[in-house]
């Protein structure tokens, strides 16, 4: 069975991450959603929250997607799993820049390969920074979040 794992902070999921886990599907057999309990960057939602809303998110895949949380290297949440692939969205140059590296630090510490993945281009410009802006604003999320999500961020917001 060919497995790999989608590493990130996830605060909040969105669309774009849907679309890369459905993506990956065609590639792997199984998708280990790995969502990072203590993240270097300061975070909206605890952690119980973002593995719950990315279980909402990926509930129609079944068993083919698993959503854990990790709290080390992701190399060696990697080695707990036995898996040796991981898969990552890149939207930008920038994006790809800051991941090769991370992706050959990646290879050099365990061995582990990185496929990256573009967004398809209706979720190429979506980013859970973008996100948390406009639901701040209570703005229109319909189309950029699962519902679960945005009922998530509106009640974190204040929002009716």
């Amino acid at each position: 069975m060919r497995r790999a794992v989608y590493p990130g902070t996830f605060d909040p999921p969105h669309l774009g991450h849907l679309d890369i886990v459905e993506r990956s599907l065609k590639i792997f057999d199984k998708v280990v959603v790995a969502v990072a309990v203590r993240p270097r960057k300061e975070i909206l939602f605890p952690i119980e929250d973002r593995l719950e809303m990315f279980r909402r998110m990926v509930e129609h895949l079944g068993d083919r997607v698993e959503v854990k949380s990790f709290d080390s290297l992701l190399v060696d949440f990697m080695r707990g799993e036995g898996i040796d692939t991981i898969v990552r969205g890149v939207r930008l140059f920038t994006d790809f820049e800051y991941e090769l590296q991370i992706a050959l630090t990646n290879f050099k510490l365990a061995g582990v390969e990185t496929v990256f993945m573009m967004p398809s281009q209706e979720y190429i410009h979506i980013s859970s920074t973008i996100v948390r802006d406009i639901a701040s604003y209570c703005g229109n999320l319909k189309g950029i979040v699962h519902p679960y999500v945005e009922k998530k961020l509106r009640e974190k917001f204040g929002c009716g």
